[in-house]
């Protein structure tokens, strides 16, 4: 049988609901011990943070630039968190930003973390045609990414456009910029494309 509910007879049911639950929940809850403190039915462990490296950067995966704190110990991570004063994230991480750990060590078994085996680390260049991938050094790398930055620029540099405007650019290079870019070092790649004559210039958090 239906039963009508005046609205002040529901909000002194919900009242008395509500005191009910917390008085049963407090009853059976168990009293919050600090880190190193003892209770009759256990013993908190000292927290592995306390005695690691506290490192800030920013999340090398999308476009947002989240920041992250890194914790890390014999050169090995131990933990990432947002960093909560950070303005874009607030702390907060997606389960690519609270896994970007796994790019650099992995889990092994438990509290045991190990160097990634799948990281790149070395230079690796595929010859025009191969299927092959050659290891080199970063010195070989820096010098034929320098030499092919002229050739190019040198090929495609146009001093005047149809219309006989100056414009001293070259549009067969272009440059995309990373989340992992601060402002000082997208100043300096912007000033030395500039430089270069490059116009394609964009950052892929806008894409």
């Amino acid at each position: 049988m239906k039963k009508d509910i005046s609205r002040r007879d529901f909000l002194k049911y919900l009242g008395i609901g509500t005191a009910g639950t917390a008085l049963f929940e407090g009853a059976a809850a168990v009293p919050a011990i600090a880190s190193g403190g003892e209770h009759p039915s256990f013993k908190v462990p000292p927290s592995k943070l306390k005695r690691a490296k506290e490192t800030p950067t920013i999340c090398a995966y999308c476009g947002c630039g989240c920041g992250i704190i890194v914790y890390s110990e014999n050169n090995s991570i131990t933990h990432i968190e947002g960093d909560p004063d950070h303005p874009i994230n607030l702390g907060s991480l997606c389960p690519k930003g609270a896994g970007i750990s796994d790019a650099h060590t992995v889990v092994e078994k438990i509290d045991k973390r190990v160097p990634n085996k799948n990281r790149v680390t070395d230079v690796l260049y595929r010859a025009p045609g191969s299927s092959d991938w050659e290891v080199k050094d970063w010195d070989w790398a820096f010098s034929e990414i320098a030499k092919r930055v002229k050739k190019t620029r040198d090929a495609s540099f146009e001093l005047k456009d149809d219309k006989g405007v100056t414009v001293n650019r070259s549009e067969a290079i272009a440059h995309l910029g990373s989340a992992s870019l601060d402002n000082e070092e997208n100043y300096l790649l912007h000033k030395m494309h500039r430089a270069l004559g490059v116009v394609n210039l964009d950052h892929h958090a806008r894409l």
